[in-house]
C-alpha cells in the first residue's frame, strides 16, 4: 500500500514528461515550417519529394541516426544550416534529389539553429 502513491507520483510525471515533449514537437515544427526547413526536410523517413521523386533533403530521423553518436554533431550541423553545404561534396548522394543545402542565416537565427539541430540529434 506504501508504493501506490509512488506509483501514482511516477505515472503523472511521465505523463508530464510526455506532455512536454508534445509541447517542444510542436514548437520546433513550427520554427521549422517557419524558417522554411519542411521545404526541403521532413520530420520522419519515407516521405517522398515532389512528383514521387526522392526527396530534396534528409528527413531528420535519418540525420538523427547518422549523426547521433558523433559528439561534434550538433556543431557541425548548425555550420551547415547557417552556411549550407558545398554541391562538390554531397553527403547524402544518392539517398536525396538535392545536391547542396543553401544557406539559411536569413531565414533562422544560431540560437533557434542550435534548439533545432539539437531537437533534431534526439529523434528515433
Amino acid at each position: 500500500m506504501r508504493f501506490l502513491p509512488l506509483l501514482a507520483l511516477s505515472a503523472l510525471s511521465l505523463a508530464l514528461l510526455a506532455q512536454a515533449d508534445d509541447v517542444l514537437d510542436a514548437r520546433m515544427t513550427n520554427l521549422a515550417a517557419s524558417a522554411g526547413c519542411l521545404t526541403c526536410h521532413s520530420v520522419k523517413s519515407g516521405h517522398r519529394g515532389p512528383d514521387g521523386m526522392k526527396p530534396i533533403g534528409p528527413a531528420w530521423q535519418e540525420v538523427a541516426n547518422r549523426y547521433r553518436n558523433d559528439p561534434k554533431a550538433a556543431d557541425t550541423l548548425a555550420v551547415t544550416v547557417q552556411r549550407g553545404s558545398s554541391a562538390y561534396a554531397p553527403h547524402w548522394k544518392a539517398q536525396v534529389s538535392g545536391y547542396a543545402m543553401p544557406p539559411n542565416a536569413v531565414a533562422i537565427s544560431e540560437a533557434d539553429t542550435r534548439s533545432l539541430v539539437n531537437w533534431i540529434l534526439q529523434l528515433k
